[in-house]
């Protein structure tokens, strides 16, 4: 993985920067959207990076990349602009509802600026990503040359409903209610209602998680008007209204013809639908693909404590970034193009792998034990043969005292957070593997297939895959989130777990835990079968879960295994 050194050193001395200026533009309904613009101080004509952000293009220009002075140093015309209603920038910001044909029309508008060569690039993380990949789904089909011609979502995901507002059916309650909030407190201060604005500002600073109404705290009900958090908490899913707005729907079929940079964080909640994006842009072919996913947060790119990464082998996102806009834009064979389409990184081993493509699961292991893995230690088994005889785990999920969110890509607490206490939880299976005695390389999607039942109409199951050091750390690699309706079948229950790279060197062992909740990354399933916006805390109700293994309702992980 190239460094910014590396790729610096080839690239010519920067050019000059003029002044910023703030340029508007007119979508087609007429609104007024606000960017500013950084160009370099040379003659000549240059390509366009537009960034289009919802949280203020001042304070968002450098909050996960470089100032936008260092491109246009680098010989680029820099736009950013603020989306509909955020900013400076006129209407009212609805998440992702007018990002298709404002970003189609802000692409045609950076073409035409001044110093422009007439292509464009987008760039930008989260809902900036998303907002490339909707700005894609805009553009006009049949007309050649697109202006668009390159671009690079980051920790963006692909639908709408499966990667930003739920996981497997559960509602993604902490992350939801936190950035409701924070679009709350901005439309608040928009308009001027002081009261809303301090009063949502104060939730963002300590969520109010313990509300009589957990998933619909009064804070919101109150302010509701500012805030689309009751349309995401209310309206069914997947499919639907959903689809209206999401790049996995409105791409369908016709991904092609622009070369994608797609970059993923394995500690990012969107990681999932990342992959799925980048599986979606690689089979349309007509244009390159490339997926590189590392040790980083929806937060941005600082690496989690303990992380073993050797510091010479750290990408640069900028740099990454300026070689992909280089080639595509500018036309220089540079050896973007020629990279691995995959490059991901191994959290053990703190090295970075290329691949072909995202390998899917090639082995099985199989849960086992003696019915104690809620119990002691070692009552679980994960193994790579069936277990002998059929066995039955029994685990207690009480709403008073939930299993916490903690590690992985979970929030509040993402990261390489040690979870062995959580482990020893007697509401939490484990399955280990015996010591290793080789090294076991995974690389690729993960997926669980459990048979469970319960003795509620509802339930939740959260599945964390883990890697258990000599020491006994459990660092957690990869997870998974399932909320099972009533009526739903379980046998077996699938639980997409993403995807993990990592190298367990010999003596460490693999761990497979269950449980319950995962709160508040997830709402407290009340076992009713009541929607979670409608559930008060004192209706929740204990939920015991029998987990089968082995003979007709074995449970088994599955896994890839890296080759060499």
């Amino acid at each position: 993985m190239n460094t910014t050194a590396a790729v610096l050193a080839e690239a010519p001395a920067p050019f000059p920067v003029r002044p910023p200026e703030t340029v508007s533009m007119r979508a087609r309904d007429g609104a007024r959207l606000d960017a500013d613009v950084y160009r370099p101080d040379a003659a000549g004509s240059w390509p366009v990076l537009l960034l289009r952000v919802n949280c203020g293009r001042r304070t968002a220009q450098n909050s996960h990349y470089a100032h936008p002075r260092w491109y246009a140093s680098r010989g680029y015309v820099v736009a950013v602009q603020d989306v509909r209603g955020c900013g400076t920038s006129e209407g009212r910001f609805r998440p992702f509802q007018a990002e298709r044909e404002d970003g189609a029309d802000a692409v045609a508008w950076a073409a035409t600026l001044p110093g422009s060569s007439g292509v464009v690039g987008m760039y930008g993380c989260g809902y900036a990503g998303m907002a490339q990949l909707l700005a894609l789904a805009g553009q006009p089909e049949g007309k050649a040359p697109q202006a668009l011609r390159a671009v690079a979502p980051a920790l963006a995901g692909w639908d709408i409903f499966s990667d930003w507002a739920y996981e497997g059916g559960a509602f993604r309650l902490a992350e939801a209610m936190e950035w409701a909030l924070r679009c709350g407190a901005e439309a608040a201060r928009r308009v001027e209602d002081g009261a809303a604005y301090r009063g949502l500002l104060k939730a963002v600073r300590d969520l109010p998680l313990n509300d009589e109404i957990p998933s619909r705290p009064r804070v919101l009900r109150e302010y509701a008007r500012h805030t689309h958090y009751d349309d995401w908490l209310t309206t069914p899913g997947p499919g639907g209204e959903w689809d209206d707005h999401s790049p996995a729907a409105r791409l369908r079929g016709s991904p092609a013809g622009v070369p994608v940079l797609q970059i993923g964080g394995w500690f990012d909640g969107r990681l999932g639908g990342t992959l799925d994006a980048h599986a979606a842009f690689s089979s349309a072919f007509g244009a390159p693909a490339r997926l590189v996913v590392g040790p980083w947060m929806a937060g941005g790119w600082h690496l989690p404590a303990g992380e073993p990464e050797a510091p010479d082998e750290r990408p640069s996102i900028d740099a990454l970034q300026l070689a992909w806009f280089d080639r595509f834009l500018k036309g220089i064979d540079n050896g973007a193009d020629r990279e691995p389409p995959v490059r991901l990184h191994d959290l053990a081993a703190g090295r970075w792998r290329g691949l072909p493509v995202l390998p899917e699961p090639n082995a099985e292991f199989h849960l086992g034990g003696d019915g104690m893995s809620a119990t002691h230690g070692d009552g679980g088994r994960l193994a790579p043969e069936p277990p002998s005889t059929p066995g039955v785990d029994a685990l207690v999920h009480d709403p008073r005292l939930p299993v916490p969110s903690l590690g992985g890509h979970t929030a509040p607490c993402p990261g390489l957070h040690d979870r062995a206490a959580l482990d020893a939880r007697p509401d939490v299976a484990v399955y280990d593997t015996a010591p290793l005695a080789k090294a076991l390389p995974l690389a690729g999607r993960v997926a669980l297939e459990l048979c469970v039942e319960a003795d509620a109409p509802s339930f939740d199951v959260n599945a964390v895959l883990s890697m258990v050091r000599p020491d006994g750390r459990a660092l957690p690699l990869t997870s998974g989130h399932v909320r099972v309706e009533p009526g739903a079948p379980t046998r077996p229950l699938s639980i997409p777990m993403r995807a993990a790279c990592a190298t367990l060197e010999p003596g460490c062992r693999l761990r497979l835990s269950l449980a319950g909740s995962s709160f508040p990354a997830h709402p407290v399933n009340p076992g009713t079968g009541a929607e979670p916006g409608e559930t008060r805390l004192v209706d929740a109700l204990p939920v015991t879960l029998l987990i089968h293994t082995g003979g007709p309702r074995a449970s088994r992980l599955r896994l890839a295994l890296a080759e060499g």
